[in-house]
This record gives C-alpha cells, structure tokens and sequence, in this order.
C-alpha cells in the first residue's frame, strides 16, 4: 500500500488515517454499501484480515480467512452500484480489484451484493 498520508488504497483521495481507518479501528461504520466495499478492499490492502471478517455476513463468512502477504493489492476501480445508500438495507457494487502477485499483475472483476442489519452495512456475496 501507499504511505498513509497518501491517498487512501480504496481509491477516495483523504489519506487512509481519514478515510478508511476510522472503519477498520472501529470508530465508524461505513455509511453506504460502496464505502464498505471500498473500506473491505482497503483492508485487503493493509492486510486488515479482522475487519474483514467483522463486515462479512455470518450467513456466508468463511471459518477462517488468511491473506497472503505475497498478494499486494495496488488500484481499485469502481464501475457501478445499485442500491445501498444511506436509506436503503440492500445494495451491489460493482469492481475491479488490480493487485500484483509474485511479480505478475492481474485483476479481480466482483459484482459484490450487500446488506444492512441492525444499521450495519455486511458484505453477503457475489453475485454469478
């Protein structure tokens, strides 16, 4: 990732002790279902296995996560959403997630579906 007084790795222009930060140290929740989305791939990026598994629905979590710390996660790229605004309990966001594995460059392409329970906004799925 970055230096942190950079942009932040999601991609939003604050520096990641501002923008995404205060949602892995749990002092905010992420308002709409895209600054989830956004605030998840940011943890990828700083290796926040934690948080991730705290933002994952329980229905569909997996019993254990671990990140490779080979995978370095360099640029995010959102390409839409539906849904999943601050008035709203079910959205999608679609991604592109650019990452660097042993020296090859590759790509993940998401359409990720999400909920809001009890004003919490929780990754469910992908969708096919």
């Amino acid at each position: 990732m970055a230096d942190r007084d950079q942009g932040c790795a999601c991609g939003l222009p604050e520096s990641y002790d501002v923008c995404c930060g205060p949602f892995h140290r749990g002092e905010k929740q992420a308002p709409t279902a895209e600054r989830l989305m956004r605030s998840r791939y940011s943890a990828f990026a700083v290796g926040d296995a934690g948080y991730l598994v705290t933002t994952w629905h329980p229905r569909t979590r997996p019993k254990r996560l671990r990140l490779d710390p080979a995978q370095e996660w360099t640029r995010l790229d959102v390409l839409g959403h539906t849904g999943g605004s601050l008035l709203e309990n079910e959205g999608t966001v679609e991604f592109r997630a650019h990452y660097r594995y042993r020296g090859q460059e590759d790509s993940l392409h998401e359409n990720s579906r999400f909920v809001r329970e009890a004003g919490r906004w929780l990754y469910l799925d992908a969708l096919a």
